[in-house]
């Protein structure tokens, strides 16, 4: 199966060999999303470690993007500047990997891809791996610039919850959703109206790749997420 076949943007995503091929191009960055235990296990050589790319409240404990100038000085610290290409992976089945490229889109940088497969790929395509830690390149400067549209704020998204235009996706875990774990908030349950579809549904289990755009659409489409209507998720 080629990597992105049949969606919207296969250039989101690219394989093990393209990443092969050009993991040590001047211009690309390749970073490690996971944890630095699973990093010193082995990653892609030359590869970076990401730190944590949110900020947590100490008060509430809530997680928040980092402000600016510190995802600036993130970024900019694995060597990552205005011109990189930066390809971020996992072995969680994309999941800190997509969330470093929602974070690098809603700063501005949208010159970023996910690995299809993360570390699982890479390790079955018996590919090279490495116990070094990568040197970040000197001298990145990264400009932030925010795009608020990707941001969804309470005001709105309560107006979206009685547009019949809309549909409010909750891509939490069963218990999240109905209300039996809390994971530490206040309030449990979710946004009234809202579907359920957790988010790991789209990935290949045992691959850990995209499932293929088809049947991705088909489940979309069983949950009332079609084309025709604005999805908010959370």
């Amino acid at each position: 199966m080629t990597t992105g076949a049949g969606y919207a943007h296969p250039e989101f995503l690219v394989d093990a060999a393209w990443v092969e091929a050009h993991g040590g191009d001047a211009n690309v960055v390749v970073v490690d999303t996971d944890v630095e235990a699973g990093y010193l296990r082995g990653h892609i050589p030359g590869a970076v470690l990401v730190p944590d790319n949110y900020e947590k409240d100490p008060e509430t404990g809530r997680v928040h993007i980092l402000p600016p100038q510190k995802f600036a000085a993130m970024c900019q610290g694995l060597g990552i500047g205005d011109d990189t290409l930066v390809v971020a992976y996992d072995n969680n089945q994309s999941l800190y990997a997509a969330r470093l490229w929602w974070a690098l889109n809603y700063y501005g940088h949208t010159n970023v891809r996910v690995l299809d497969g993360g570390w699982r790929a890479w390790v079955q395509a018996g590919l090279p791996t490495s116990f070094d830690r990568g040197r970040a390149a000197a001298g990145a400067a990264f400009t932030p610039r925010a795009d608020d549209s990707l941001m969804v704020k309470v005001d709105e998204l309560k107006t979206a919850c009685d547009m019949g235009d809309s549909v409010i996706w909750d891509v939490r875990s069963d218990g999240e959703y109905d209300g039996s774990v809390s994971r530490g908030n206040q309030r449990v349950g979710h946004i009234p109206g809202a579907v359920h579809l957790e988010w790991f549904n789209v990935m290949d289990r045992d691959t850990h790749r995209f499932r293929p755009a088809g049947e991705v659409r088909k489940l979309l489409a069983e949950n009332g997420i079609t084309p025709d209507k604005t999805a908010y998720a959370y």
